[in-house]
Formats: C-alpha cells, sequence, structure tokens
C-alpha cells in the first residue's frame, strides 16, 4: 500500500466532503484523482506544500497527513465560505500543520515560500510565474492546465522545476474547475474564454480561438452560435463511440486557428470548426451537427476526426509536451503548455 492509500485511512473522507454543519459541497474532486495526483506529487514527511483549491479541505487533509508533523500545508481558494469551513473541520480533528488562506491561488503565496511541492485542483489560463518563483529548486508542481485557448481542453502536468525553469515530465488525462477571480456560481458554464453566451430560451454557449478576429459586439461567435443551435444537417458519427479524452486533446494538438467548443444544452459539449459563415461540431454523444450539408467546417471537420482514427485515438500521456513562456503584452507572466505528436 503506497503512502496516499496508507493516509486515506487516517482521513474521514465524508466528514469532509458531508460535513454536517456545512453540508455537501459541489466543490470537490473525485477522491481516486486526488490520490493520483497526489502520489504524482510524491510527497515526503516535512515537506512544505501549496494547494490551490481548498474546496472541501479533503485533499488537504490528506497533504496534512502525508508531509506529518514536521511538514506544512498552505492551501488557497477564492471562495471565503469553503476556507472558513476547511479551517473549522480541520481544527475539529486536531490538525494543525494545515492553513487554509482566502486568496486567488494564480498569485500563489509568496508568505510560505519556498514550497516542496504544489498541487492545483483549478486550472489557471497558464502556469503561473509565481509558482515557479514560490517553489524551491528541484521542486515538483502537479497542476491541470490548458493546452488551447478553449474550455475544458486540458491535462494534468507533471513539471519539476530547477534554477527557475519549469520541465515537464509527464501528462495525463484529466482537469478541474477554471481558476476564477471570484466565487464560481455556475458550474455548467466554463469560467474563461466564453465568446458568447445565451440564457434564453435555454442555456448554451460557445467559446472560438479565432476571437481575436471577431468584432467587438462578437457578431462571429454569436452567428456560429446560431447556425449550431439551428444546424439545418445532422448526422451520426460513424466510428466507435467517442473517447471524448482522447478527442479532445487531438482537436488541440492539432492547433487550428478555427477550433471552437460549446455547449449546445447544459449537459452535452461539443468541439468542432467555425467561421464567421459556417459551423460544423461533433457532440459528445457523436451526434454531428452542421450549418449545411456542404459545410467547408463540416469537410473539415470529417478530415479531423480521419485523421484522429488514423493515429488510433492517442491517449494524452502518448503526445510530447512543452511549455512556452508567455506574457508582456500577450497577459499574464508564465508559461503555455503545449502538446504536439
Amino acid at each position: 500500500m503506497n503512502a496516499v492509500a496508507l493516509a486515506a485511512e487516517s482521513v474521514p473522507e465524508r466528514h469532509y466532503t458531508h460535513h454536517e454543519g456545512r453540508g455537501p459541497t459541489p466543490h470537490r474532486s473525485n477522491p481516486a484523482v486526488i490520490h493520483r495526483e497526489l502520489t504524482t506529487l510524491d510527497i515526503r514527511p516535512g515537506h512544505k506544500v501549496a494547494e490551490y483549491g481548498t474546496g472541501s479541505g479533503l485533499s488537504g487533509a490528506l497533504l496534512a497527513e502525508l508531509v506529518g508533523r514536521t511538514g506544512s500545508v498552505t492551501s488557497l481558494d477564492i471562495d471565503a465560505f469553503l476556507v472558513r469551513w476547511a479551517n473549522l473541520i480541520h481544527h475539529e480533528r486536531g490538525v494543525d500543520n494545515v492553513r487554509c488562506h482566502t486568496a486567488d491561488g494564480t498569485g500563489g503565496f509568496a508568505k510560505g515560500a519556498p514550497y516542496d511541492r504544489m498541487v492545483a485542483w483549478c486550472t489557471p489560463p497558464l502556469l503561473p510565474k509565481a509558482w515557479v518563483d514560490q517553489i524551491a529548486g528541484g521542486g515538483l508542481i502537479v497542476a491541470p492546465l490548458p493546452i488551447a485557448a478553449v474550455p475544458n481542453m486540458t491535462v494534468v502536468a507533471k513539471i519539476r522545476v530547477n534554477d527557475g525553469e519549469p520541465g515537464v515530465e509527464a501528462v495525463f488525462t484529466g482537469g478541474y474547475i477554471e481558476a476564477t477571480a471570484s466565487p464560481k456560481g455556475d458550474l455548467d458554464l466554463p469560467g474563461r474564454w466564453v465568446d458568447w453566451e445565451n440564457r434564453a430560451p435555454a442555456p448554451s454557449w460557445i467559446s472560438i480561438a479565432w476571437r481575436g478576429d471577431d468584432d467587438p459586439l462578437h457578431t462571429g461567435a454569436r452567428t456560429a452560435l446560431g447556425r449550431l443551435l439551428n444546424a439545418a444537417h445532422t448526422e451520426p458519427y460513424h466510428g466507435p463511440e467517442v473517447d471524448w479524452p482522447s478527442w479532445r486533446t487531438f482537436a488541440a494538438v492539432l492547433g487550428d486557428h478555427r477550433l471552437t467548443m460549446a455547449g449546445l444544452r447544459p449537459d452535452l459539449w461539443s468541439i468542432g470548426h467555425t467561421t464567421a459563415t459556417t459551423a460544423a461540431v461533433i457532440q459528445q454523444d457523436g451526434t454531428i451537427l452542421a450549418d449545411r450539408p456542404d459545410s467547408p467546417s463540416l469537410a473539415i471537420l470529417h478530415g479531423w476526426l480521419k485523421q484522429w482514427e488514423e493515429v488510433k485515438r492517442p491517449a494524452p500521456e502518448t503526445c510530447n509536451a512543452a511549455l512556452v513562456r508567455a506574457g508582456g503584452d500577450e497577459g499574464p507572466e508564465g508559461w503555455h503548455l503545449r502538446l504536439s505528436r
């Protein structure tokens, strides 16, 4: 039995996820995935660990058990309600080597630095420079990162920092809620990169990687979403059942400027190709939608799907990963994660 499994035996999971005083929290990750990330993090007794995304407090309790009495855990969350309750639950159990703070985790927490390990349960827009600056040499970061500038295109990356430079050691299938500047209320709507959203007559949204070509009124995004909601052509995907993690990663790896993700229903996401005049996507259930049978976007989508099948639906773990420095006029400082084959 590994160290994380042993720690889990000492931490009452349901006491954190369904505390009778606070009630169940929707802001929590699957315990099996938490165990995977913590195993990847290779935590040792005495380590100083920072976690981004306090959630129910369960992951912080596991970390506190792993670092032992000589280690410490700093936990950050943008939601003060979750932070207050996590601190109280830890206190109730006599856990005094973890402390939760209300803060935007993308800025890290310099007061407790340097850290030996960092783990994130929320997805920043890129690997923040603050995280790299605040980790000790040789330290590990395990975090979900976007692989394209549209929602839900993420992998979990294991990153080693040496001499202030981060390097990717491995990537895994996975992703978590977007890191946002305020608590996220609508869990069905992405917290970032939504270019147009409808709330009536029913919720729907679209994210276009070509947003830089759109006008201030988001005419292109609005038009593309309208074409998909009123698709004149539908067809089933004739391949096997869609492997969504593989497909979304492959679509991101293509690096096409016209990549698009949409939520035409709250519980059904889709990925495809759009322009200001054409649109085509494949949904998670395998249904293909297009503005017309001879749509140029539909032809491109068919080509993408053919390429995906030809390379045998690769898993994210088989891709090559690299961090590309960003900052200056491009936005916040840090590194974008990009995958290739």
